[in-house]
C-alpha cells in the first residue's frame, strides 16, 4: 500500500513503515534508546532526504519514548531528579543544533555531515561498549567459578568535580556538571541526527555515572522523550523538515512495540542487554560507512526545492 509524502516528494509504503516502527518501538523498551540511529538511517536508505528524514525521525523518537516511560514509570525505574538535569542540557544543545543544521543545509554539506557523524560517533561508541560487555561477561564467569564476587571500582575522575548533589533514585552523591553536559551533547545530538541519543546517554549513565542499568533504561527513555519532542517543534518551526505522514506510521508502530521491548528487557541480563546494544551501534555505523564508500549512482543532482 503506497502514499504520497507531501514534504519528502515521495511515494513510500506504509505497511514497510509500520514494521519499521514496530521493529525501533521494541528496541527503544529493551535497550533504553530511542531508535532514532536505526530509523534515520533506514530512511535516508530509502531514498528520503535527509533534512527530513533527521526531522521526522525525531517525531518517531517522541512517541515510542511516550510507551516506553509510562511502562518504565510504572515499573519504578526513572530517576527523575537525573532526568530534570539531563533535560536542561538537552534543550540547550538540541536548540544549538537545530540552527547548526539551518545553516549546514544552506552551505549544502548537511547530508555528508550527517553520514559522517554516524560513522564515526556510532563506530567508536559501539566498539567501546562491545569490548566492555564482553569483558565485564569474562569477569563475571571468574567469579561465579571462584565463588567471589566480582569487584567493580564506583571512584573516577567525576566524583572529584564540584556541585554536589543526591539522587535517592540511583542511590548516587555525584556533581551536577556532567549530566548537564551529557544532556547537552544528546540535544545536539537529537537535532542534528534525528535521534534520542540513547545510544550515547545509556552508556555514559552507566560507565561515567555509575548508575544501575536498570534505573538508567527508564531515565534514558523518560529524558529522550522530552528532548526530541522539542526538537521536533523546532525541526518543523525552523527547517520545516518534518513529515506527518511518514511519521505517523513509525509512531505507531513505535508506540506498541516499545510495550512489549520493556518487557523482554527485564528478563534479559544487563550485560547482555549492552552486547546486544554494541553489536546493533556497530552494524549502522558499518552500513552507513559503505554507503560513504561506494560511488553515487547520480554524480549530479538538481534539488528544485532549495533557493
Amino acid at each position: 500500500m503506497q502514499i504520497y509524502l507531501p514534504i519528502a516528494e515521495m511515494p513510500i509504503n506504509v505497511v514497510m513503515l509500520l514494521g519499521m516502527g514496530l521493529a525501533v518501538g521494541v528496541l527503544s523498551g529493551l535497550f533504553g534508546i530511542g531508535g532514532g540511529f536505526i530509523v534515520t538511517p533506514l530512511l535516508i536508505f530509502l531514498g528520503v532526504p535527509a533534512p527530513i528524514a533527521v526531522g521526522t525521525g525525531a517525531a518517531q523518537v517522541a512517541a515510542s519514548s511516550v510507551s516506553g516511560t509510562v511502562t518504565n514509570w510504572a515499573r519504578q525505574s526513572i530517576d527523575f531528579k537525573m532526568v530534570a538535569i539531563l533535560l536542561a542540557g538537552g534543550l540547550a544543545g538540541s536548540t544549538l543544533g537545530v540552527f547548526m543544521q539551518r545553516w549546514l543545509k544552506a552551505i549544502g554539506q548537511l547530508e555528508l555531515f550527517i553520514s559522517a557523524v554516524y560513522v564515526i560517533l556510532l563506530g567508536t561508541i559501539g566498539a567501546l561498549m562491545l569490548i566492555e560487555s564482553i569483558e565485564a561477561i569474562r569477569k563475571k564467569k571468574i567469579a561465579k567459578a571462584s565463588g567471589s564476587a566480582a569487584r567493580t571500582s564506583h571512584h573516577n575522575w567525576i566524583q572529584g568535580l564540584p556541585f554536589k548533589t543526591r539522587f535517592p533514585a540511583s542511590k548516587l552523591y555525584i556533581s551536577t556538571v556532567p549530566p548537564l553536559a551529557i544532556g547537552a551533547a544528546v540535544g545536539w545530538l537529537t537535532a542534528i541526527m534525528g535521534v534520542g541519543g540513547g545510544f550515547l546517554l545509556v552508556p555514559a549513565l552507566i560507565y561515567l555515572l555509575r548508575m544501575p542499568t536498570r534505573i538508567v533504561i527508564g531515565t534514558s527513555v523518560c529524558q529522550i522523550m522530552f528532548v526530541t519532542a522539542y526538537t521536533t517543534v523546532m525541526q518543523s518551526w525552523q527547517n520545516h523538515s518534518v513529515d506527518l505522514l511518514l511519521g505517523l506510521p513509525l509512531m505507531i508502530g513505535g508506540v506498541i512495540g516499545a510495550q512489549y521491548g520493556v518487557r523482554l528487557g527485564q528478563k534479559m541480563q544487563a550485560e547482555q542487554l549492552r552486547v546486544f546494544l554494541a553489536l546493533l551501534v556497530l552494524s549502522v555505523a558499518l552500513r552507513m560507512m559503505v554507503d560513504l564508500a561506494l560511488p553515487p549512482k547520480e554524480i549530479y543532482s538538481i534539488d528544485a526545492r532549495r533557493r
